[in-house]
């Protein structure tokens, strides 16, 4: 996924999946044989209750370049989401903010903290309410042509992220986003029917990730060969 020379921003949020990425990536820099920048950057959507305003310290005491923007997203889904969730609008805005912060600042890949529950999720949620089969991509470049993103916990659980961040005392932002709390909404509920489902059958997850495997994608080498 990262390739020598790439300058990598990764999105942070506080919550435990980012913060924990976020080190993975530092190590990488020092031992991976490929040599990159990282840089962080958080939007920030101007929730009630969301404050990411101790990262900024945080990320001085790391020595990482900290992108921070502020967009009033909860305020204009009053008048724009439609018949959009909220989660899903929020996660729309703010990555078309962090492409435009890569763009600013000369990063050519986004990454991104999505771990294996979440595609297990969106891959459920897709074809239940959508009538497809999709989830999130694990590797793409976007449309434009400009950037490549990159998830690469995709192979990750959701509870081994958890203990990382417990066992290295991360400074997780708790309920990181307030707004889905406040209401049941149907990804809570698909997380809550695989966690029942996963105590029954143990490989649950295992089998699927063979069945979103090829949904995953690739992104193209300089070469034009896919990888």
């Amino acid at each position: 996924m990262i390739r020598e020379g790439d300058r990598v921003l990764l999105g942070v949020s506080g919550g435990k999946d980012s913060l924990s990425l976020l080190q993975v990536l530092r190590h990488l820099q020092k031992k991976a044989p490929v040599a990159f920048d990282l840089g962080v950057a958080t939007v920030d959507p101007g929730i009630e209750g969301f404050d990411p305003a101790p990262l900024s310290p945080y990320m001085q005491t790391l020595g990482v370049p900290y992108f921070y923007e502020r967009q009033a997203i909860a305020e204009r889904a009053r008048t724009t989401l439609g018949n959009d969730s909220f989660c899903s609008y929020c996660s729309r805005m703010r990555r078309g903010t962090l492409y435009r912060v890569a763009r600013d600042h000369g990063y050519n890949v986004l990454a991104l903290a999505q771990h294996l529950d979440d595609i297990a999720e969106s891959f459920l949620m897709s074809a239940f309410y959508a009538g497809t089969l999709r989830t999130m991509r694990a590797h793409y470049q976007i449309d434009a042509g400009d950037l490549r993103v990159i998830r690469p916990f995709v192979y990750v659980r959701e509870r081994q992220l958890r203990d990382f961040a417990r066992t290295a005392a991360l400074p997780v932002i708790a309920d990181n986003c307030p707004a889905c709390f406040r209401k049941p909404a149907e990804r809570a509920a698909m997380k809550a029917m695989l966690a029942a489902e996963e105590s029954r059958h143990k490989v649950l997850f295992r089998n699927l990730l063979k069945a979103v495997r090829p949904l995953l994608g690739t992104a193209e080498s300089p070469d034009g060969a896919p990888r």
